[in-house]
């Protein structure tokens, strides 16, 4: 959607620099409340990412939306605007416009069609209210302009250069992940200009890699999918796991990257609804002949099952449990329920679903994601240090922090 600004003199009300979920939430809110807006996005069309988003159907919020779902140095930070515009507030939004979602595990609503009902909900509701859209505008800076004002440098498609200017500016520009959908720095070189405080940035829901003994096996189970128990630096979390040609992926282990470092390791416990030493050795009593991979191929997936037997009992593997010693039994037990795996590294922002980190909130009021030291500008979305979980807690929070920063601009 390429809209020619009308405006001739390159003054507007708002600038909104993304044309991400974020951006284009805010410029509907503002808009709605009759300011004149112009929404500068810097690829080829609008909402390239939410159009990839949930395999292409978009997980657009979630039914439970709690700040514990999300990740800042100020834990707190996300509580106003997350209070201002909830979830329901989006749903009845969704309803509203006859959208057509279900609800998946763990109250993660999805469209139930295509990801390109989201963008046709925000394109609509920035038509309804006279938002200018220009794509392929690729900005190079931000300066502020006595007195008031903000001016921006504007690279355009035929390589020349224009100013724009504005009351008020508004950074949705996203952050690093997946740059073949727009993903880039801008944002926080903008944020620099103004000297703004940045924290550390990294790829995060995003797949690990593997240079060890690992690789090979997760090379051969390319596919394979099992339900686990990741655990990591004390946090948590039970979801299925995949295997692939570089290492693992799936949601348990996206959801555990958000809380990984280089150098950590990764505990996966391959049966969580088992003690497994105690389990194993219940087994051998009741079923003194079975072979131990028959067993384990009743709660995982037979391949990993074998892939782990060439790994961890390649001596044992034609024994009845009768000829296994406890003590070996109840050590591939411990083995299933705490492998402890140490990842080279993850696949980086080429697939990671979100940047970890970004502008300081300490900068930034919660109430309206204005800066504190310059009036008007205001940051929102993924550029902020605000991460959300998988399960659409991200979608929310571009639309919370959009929807509060158009209420204020």
């Amino acid at each position: 959607m390429t809209n020619k600004t009308s405006r001739h003199d390159n003054f507007w009300e708002v600038i909104i620099i993304g044309g991400g979920a974020a951006g284009l939430f805010c410029a509907a809110t503002a808009a709605a409340r009759g300011k004149n807006v112009l929404v500068l996005e810097s690829a080829t069309k609008i909402g390239k990412k939410i159009l990839m988003s949930g395999g292409g159907r978009c997980n657009f919020t979630n039914r439970k939306v709690e700040p514990e779902h999300f990740l800042s140095n100020n834990i707190h930070f996300c509580k106003s605007a997350l209070s201002q515009y909830t979830e329901t507030d989006f749903i009845s939004l969704v309803e509203r416009n006859d959208l057509e979602y279900e609800e998946r595990k763990n109250g993660q609503l999805f469209c139930k069609h295509t990801a390109r009902d989201i963008v046709t909900l925000l394109k609509n509701e920035c038509t309804k209210h006279n938002v200018t859209i220009r794509t392929s505008a690729k900005v190079k800076s931000t300066t502020q302009t006595p007195p008031d004002f903000y001016t921006v440098e504007l690279s355009c498609n035929d390589k020349t250069t224009e100013f724009l200017s504005c009351s008020s500016l508004v950074v949705a520009s996203g952050g690093l992940s997946v740059p073949t959908l727009g993903g880039s720095d801008i944002g926080y070189v903008i944020a620099r200009a103004f000297g703004l405080p940045i924290t550390d940035v990294s790829a995060g829901l995003v797949p690990f890699m593997f240079s060890d003994e690992i690789l090979s096996l997760c090379k051969g189970l390319t596919g394979c999918s099992t339900r686990i128990d990741a655990s990591c630096n004390g946090i948590n979390f039970t979801e299925d796991m995949l295997f692939t040609h570089r290492g693992i992926s799936g949601p348990a282990i996206l959801q555990i990257s958000s809380y990984w470092t280089p150098g950590d390791a990764v505990i996966i416990n391959l049966m969580p609804g088992h003690n497994a030493p105690s389990y194993l050795l219940d087994i051998k009593n009741e079923s003194p002949k079975s072979l131990l991979r028959t067993v384990l191929a009743k709660d995982m997936p037979r391949a990993l099952v074998i892939a782990l037997e060439a790994l961890w009992w390649p001596n044992q593997s034609e024994s009845p449990l009768a000829d296994w010693e406890n003590l070996k039994l109840k050590s591939i037990g411990a083995l299933l329920n705490s492998w402890m795996v140490k990842p080279s590294s993850t696949e980086g922002y080429r697939t990671a679903e979100v940047t970890l980190g970004g502008i300081n909130t300490d900068a930034i009021k919660s109430k309206s994601m204005e800066c504190k030291d310059f009036p008007n500008l205001f940051f929102i979305g993924e550029v902020l240090d605000v991460t959300g979980h998988l399960g659409g807690f991200n979608f929310q929070w571009a639309w919370s922090s959009g929807y509060v920063a158009g209420l204020s601009v």
